[in-house]
C-alpha cells in the first residue's frame, strides 16, 4: 500500500555544527553526499509514483544522489524560517534566553529574507503539501510518494499526518540522511518506520 516516504537531506556544515538552517541555501558536505547516496538501498523495490522536494539545494541534491528522478519542487517544503535565529545554535540562543525551545517559544524576526515563522505558519504550509497526497496513502496498489526536505518541516509533516498539534513535531527527532515512512493502519494515520539509515 502506498506510503508517504520522508527523507531528510544529508549533512551540511550547518547541520553538523547544530546551527539553525532555514532558508539559507547551504550545500551538502562530502559526508552529506555520501549519506544521500547510501539511501538508495532503502528505496530499492519501492514503487515511487511521485517525488516532491524542497527547492533548497541540499534537498534537491539529496534526491538526485538517492536516485530519485523527475521530482517537482514545492516551496511549501522549505525548512522553518528561523528569522533572527538563522545560523545560530540552540546553545547560543539559550545564553540570552535560558530554557528557550523552538517549538514552544518560537523565533525572533531577522533581517531581509528572514522575517521568521510561527509553528502555525509552518503547519499551514505543510497542510497544503499533505492535502492532495493524503487520499493516496494507504490505498492498495497505490505507489509511494517521497518528500525530500528538512528536519523541522518533516517533523511538522509527521505531527500533522497524525492529526496532532504541530508543536508535537518536537517528539520526532530526525537525523540527517535518514528515511522514515508514514502510512495507515485500519484507516488510521500511523508512523510505519522512523529515522532509518543504511
Amino acid at each position: 500500500m502506498g506510503e508517504l516516504v520522508l527523507i531528510r537531506h544529508g549533512q551540511t556544515e550547518w547541520s553538523r555544527d547544530r546551527r539553525h538552517t532555514g532558508w539559507t541555501d547551504v550545500p551538502l558536505t562530502q559526508k552529506g553526499e555520501r549519506q544521500a547516496g547510501e539511501l538508495r538501498p532503502l528505496l530499492e523495490g519501492r514503487d515511487v509514483g511521485r517525488v516532491v522536494t524542497s527547492p533548497l539545494t541540499r534537498a534537491v541534491r539529496t534526491a538526485e544522489l538517492a536516485g530519485l528522478r523527475g521530482g517537482a519542487t514545492d516551496p511549501d517544503l522549505r525548512e522553518w524560517d528561523y528569522g533572527g535565529y538563522e545560523g545560530v545554535t540552540t546553545v547560543d540562543i539559550r545564553r540570552e534566553r535560558p530554557g528557550w525551545d523552538l517549538w514552544s517559544d518560537g523565533v525572533v524576526p531577522g533581517g531581509p529574507g528572514h522575517r521568521g515563522e510561527t509553528v502555525e505558519e509552518v503547519a499551514e504550509r505543510v497542510d497544503r503539501v499533505l492535502a492532495p497526497l493524503a487520499p493516496l496513502v494507504g490505498d492498495a496498489g497505490a505507489p509511494d510518494t517521497v518528500l525530500v526536505a528538512h528536519g523541522h518541516v518533516l517533523r511538522v509533516v509527521t505531527a500533522r499526518w497524525l492529526g496532532l498539534d504541530p508543536r508535537n513535531g518536537a517528539l520526532f527527532a530526525l537525523g540527517t540522511g535518514t528515511l522514515s515512512t508514514l502510512g495507515r493502519e485500519h484507516d488510521r494515520p500511523v508512523v510505519t518506520s522512523w529515522n532509518l539509515s543504511p
